[in-house]
């Protein structure tokens, strides 16, 4: 209940009505759906900005998606750039002429997972070595048979 009267001497009515302690939450509860209501209408109203008729133009896009640079370790050891098989040897060489071709990337690392732990490294000394300081090592996510418990 809201207040109620206690008895108190000296009022010629006797009669004295203090203020309650408990907290009235109503009016919290109208405040709070009237501002939830203002924010539902306003929020898609700020989202969609000015709308404008963009003209046409020949010029070339700046950001150019890139095909990205993927060297894999096959389980029989041989060596791939992207899907071309390319020599041990020349490993390094061709990824520093595709980073001075395409400029500096992240190359992604692939390798069988039976392939030697060595052979894995040595990859990546060939790729730091063609001057990628940023590299990757690829793995497939697990499934509900692999994941463990």
């Amino acid at each position: 209940m809201g207040m109620s009267p206690r008895q108190t001497l000296g009022n010629r009515d006797g009669l004295v009505y203090r203020p309650s302690a408990e907290i009235n939450v109503t009016p919290l509860v109208d405040v709070t759906l009237v501002l939830l209501i203002i924010f539902m209408v306003a929020a898609p109203l700020m989202m969609t900005g000015v709308r404008v008729d963009l003209p046409h133009t020949s010029a070339q896009k700046i950001g150019q998606i890139k095909k990205p640079v993927i060297v894999t370790v096959a389980p029989d050891g041989s060596v791939y750039l992207r899907s071309e098989k390319v020599a041990l040897a020349d490993l390094a060489a061709r990824l520093d002429a595709l980073r001075a071709a395409e400029g500096d990337a992240v190359v992604y690392i692939r390798a069988d997972k039976g392939t030697d732990y060595g052979a894995v490294m040595d990859m990546l000394g060939r790729v730091n070595e063609a001057g990628y300081r940023r590299f990757s090592l690829l793995a497939q996510a697990p499934t509900k048979d692999t994941a463990s418990p």
